[in-house]
């Protein structure tokens, strides 16, 4: 037992030394590696877990360790000590790290491991022999880091404490909590009027909060619960152009309600699975492609994506389809009144969604093209509730065919160039004349990531919202078309603060409101403070 232990310990100081770690002895700097030690305490838990993965991966010999090689100055030490007493192992990439740097704490979980090994072996009655001297050199080394041994097992005992209480006191074993809270203040100015005819409006602040609980059973699924109440207030203007991105709710009273209920689940490595129903769920599920479509991070307008996404229902299936990493297909029915027995699911309002997405590199995810089509029936108007009044086609049962071309381009880390047009062709279904309508809305968008600092994020979004171009005849209470063309101009800047709250001020100028050159141009300015829970 005296000889294995004599050289049991004998390779624990070779070791050591081959660490540049020892403190019994110097080694000549141009032989061994050059490592650092620190008496540092803080952050001493990710050391430990980083070393506590040698025993993860254990290693039989010393061939198995790739970044070892027999020229290695402490090779035959290594090879002992691997091999014949089990003492170190190595890293799951199958790595030994011997140039590493090591701080006083790696290092005294490395001595405890080899002291526990060498334990085993003794209460194993190996029959060898033990001198005092080699005693001597271990209770030194004990000594030497007594004080980072007890605070190493102290702050284990901590961690196992503050994890029990943890799992006694977290909410869902299988649920996690997060949320949203908007506070923005808003005002409309130049000619913000429902006439057009002078400025009607006033400086606002208003809210929505948002929470999600979300559900996982097998790892790759996710079921979404999400709670909103908000009393945001739209800014005044003759159409709908003024409509802010995170206005959304039926009322602005900040009544509780079911904003969101979805379930995402994978049927396959290449299909994923989504049911869902809430409040205006449109077809926003889907990959719109605008880097800038954020409501809460990004955006401070409705037309932050393709208006034909906003037709259709709330209640659904989407289906994607993606075998590569330069395909994909979407397929959406979302239906409304579903819960309605004399409409359900396929007898009344409305929307199938067909689109392919093409990336021209499998590894730029942020560089594509969509193709979009929207079958969909409403039974007042479009409901896409955006742009002119007309192009809404409100008041009447209406169907409609639309197609859309969306794309975005990475320029490079700094800079995003995208948009997208769209085109509806509408039939009025009822009413005292019936005919056909076309609708366009079209937008250019810049996106400017990590804008001033990694986080912050700027936009420009140039276009025109929803128009009524062309009827095939004079529906009752509508003009045949827009009289003129309005541009949507938005600009905005988000300031990441931390990882939690930003603040993002904005401008949105709308040219010609209502498309009629007869209404003044409407400024409105936005300051949004977001923060994420």
């Amino acid at each position: 037992m005296l000889n294995f232990f004599i050289n049991t310990l004998k390779f624990i100081v070779a070791v050591l030394v081959f660490l540049g770690l020892t403190p019994l002895g110097k080694v000549n700097a141009e032989d061994s590696p050059q490592v650092s030690t620190t008496d540092k305490s803080t952050n001493s838990l990710p050391e430990i877990n980083q070393y506590a993965q040698l025993d993860a991966a254990p290693v039989t010999s010393v061939n198995q360790l790739s970044d070892v090689q027999p020229t290695d100055w402490a090779f035959q030490a290594l090879q002992s000590l691997v091999e014949r007493y089990g003492c170190l192992g190595g890293y799951p990439d199958g790595t030994f790290k011997g140039n590493r740097a090591m701080t006083r704490f790696e290092f005294a979980a490395a001595l405890n491991s080899c002291i526990d090994k060498v334990s085993q072996r003794l209460s194993a009655e190996i029959t060898d022999l033990v001198t005092q001297e080699d005693l001597a050199t271990l209770q030194k080394l004990q000594e030497t880091f007594t004080t980072e041994l007890a605070t190493l097992r102290g702050r284990v005992d901590a961690l196992e404490a503050r994890t029990e209480q943890l799992e006694q006191q977290r909410f869902s074993t299988t649920t996690k909590l997060n949320g949203q809270i908007i506070f923005a203040a808003t005002d409309a100015f130049g000619d913000a009027s429902r006439s057009g005819n002078g400025d009607e409006s006033n400086l606002t602040f208003s809210s929505r909060v948002r929470l999600n609980f979300d559900t996982s059973f097998t790892g790759k699924d996710r079921l979404r619960v999400r709670l909103q109440a908000s009393n945001v207030v739209n800014p005044i203007s003759p159409g709908n152009e003024a409509r802010l991105s995170f206005q959304s709710g039926s009322d602005a009273t900040n009544d509780v309600f079911l904003s969101k209920l979805e379930y995402d689940f994978r049927l396959s490595e290449t299909i994923r699975v989504l049911v869902g129903t809430g409040f205006n769920t449109y077809f926003d599920d889907a990959d719109v492609i605008n880097p800038l479509q954020s409501d809460g991070d990004a955006a401070l307008s409705r037309h932050r994506y393709n208006t034909i996404y906003r037709l259709g229902g709330d209640t659904g299936v989407g289906v994607t389809f993606k075998p590569n990493g330069n395909f994909k297909a979407e397929m959406f029915y979302l239906a409304g009144n579903a819960n309605n027995p004399t409409s359900g699911l396929f007898n009344g309002k409305y929307g199938l969604l067909g689109q392919i997405i093409f990336y021209p590199n499998a590894k730029d995810t942020d560089t594509k093209i969509a193709f979009t089509y929207v079958n969909a029936y409403n039974e007042n108007g479009l409901g896409h509730n955006t742009g002119s009044l007309a192009s809404n086609l409100g008041g009447r049962k209406v169907s409609s065919n639309s197609y859309g071309i969306e794309t975005n381009v990475k320029i490079n880390n700094g800079l995003q160039v995208g948009g997208w047009v769209g085109y509806t062709n509408a039939r009025a279904l009822t009413g005292d004349v019936k005919g056909d309508a076309d609708i366009w809305n079209w937008a250019v968008t810049l996106a400017f990531p990590d804008l001033g600092k990694q986080g912050n994020l700027g936009g420009i979004i140039v276009g025109m919202q929803p128009k009524l171009t062309s009827s095939s005849a004079e529906l009752s209470g509508l003009p045949r078309r827009d009289p003129n063309t309005g541009l949507h101009i938005e600009g905005f800047y988000r300031y990441q603060i931390n990882d939690r709250i930003s603040i993002t001020p904005g401008l949105i100028w709308l040219t010609s409101p209502n498309h009629n050159e007869q209404n003044g141009d409407v400024f409105v300015g936005v300051i949004r403070t977001t923060f994420k829970i």
